[in-house]
């Protein structure tokens, strides 16, 4: 059996095992008289598989808008995450079906939400080559805070706000502090350890080339540009991922850039020559 077949027939199994102690817990609460009820998200009912855009004989690209429908992630400068990402994706779709080197497909194309493990089983199940989730940050008060980072997947977080962004990601998969998710962090750590190590170089090598054409043409990036974390979005053990922090909209200079078409123009370019140039190289492997 191959390591994707193993690892369906583990999430399987222990989506069966979160149903049954569902079970449990509501058969508990209604044999004392009551029984709690929480409205969920349309996401958690299924998804549909994206179309996939380009020429079948190439490595497909799956970019992720994060955030999304109840979710509004951060906000700054008049600015709300999920409308700017979804931008910066659509725009980055039409660079590379431009350049004509890869197939593309978004996880979202408008206002849906989709759980963690939904927009990185879409890429499983499209058999995709890499998965590109795309963000934007805010820094509350702290309006001087700019500069674009880019995580890859590690148990230990690079930093204290590494770890912290981590954890604001990760809890956008709750409501009223329920789970939605059918993933423990137990059951994600497993994940991870079974995870090829190529596939983890594999992140590290986008990482790099993001930052290198990045900073070429001026991009602006944080004083610890490349940071890891235990973000879910990122948790394909068998496809190649990162996650784009594309700047913190609560910069007003930043705002500016990321929500103008110029800005959108260079994000797109720099990023699409940054995969294209990953690609030959393991073309060339």
């Amino acid at each position: 059996m191959s390591r994707r077949a193993q690892l369906t027939v583990l999430l399987l199994v222990l989506g069966l095992a979160v149903a049954v102690a569902g079970v449990v817990y509501w058969w508990a609460f209604s044999t004392k008289g009551y029984t709690q009820r929480i409205t969920l998200p349309e996401a958690t009912q299924g998804y549909v598989l994206p179309t996939v855009r380009g020429d079948s004989r190439l490595p497909l690209v799956v970019i992720d808008a994060g955030h999304g429908g109840h979710d509004p992630g951060a906000a700054g400068q008049g600015l709300v995450e999920k409308n700017l990402v979804l931008k910066l994706a659509l725009a980055l779709r039409d660079q590379l079906e431009k350049d004509g080197d890869v197939r593309v497909a978004l996880t979202r194309d408008d206002d849906r939400y989709l759980l963690h493990s939904e927009r990185f089983e879409i890429a499983r199940r499209l058999d995709a080559s890499l998965f590109v989730s795309i963000h934007a940050d805010s820094a509350g008060d702290a309006s001087d805070v700019a500069g674009a980072s880019i995580y890859t997947l590690s148990n230990e977080a690079s930093s204290e706000a590494a770890a912290r962004f981590a954890e604001r990601e990760n809890a956008s998969d709750r409501v009223n502090g329920v789970e939605l998710g059918d993933q423990s962090d137990t059951v994600s750590n497993i994940l991870v350890e079974l995870s090829q190590r190529r596939t983890q170089e594999q992140s590290g090598e986008v990482s790099r080339l993001i930052l290198r054409e990045g900073r070429e043409v001026g991009l602006g990036f944080h004083p610890q540009p490349q940071r890891s974390a235990a973000l879910k979005v990122l948790r394909a053990p068998d496809v190649p991922s990162v996650l784009f922090e594309s700047g913190f909209i609560t910069n007003k200079d930043e705002a500016a850039r990321l929500s103008s078409p110029e800005g959108q123009r260079r994000f797109a370019e720099t990023m699409a020559r940054a995969i294209r140039i990953y690609f030959a190289r393991q073309k060339e492997s």
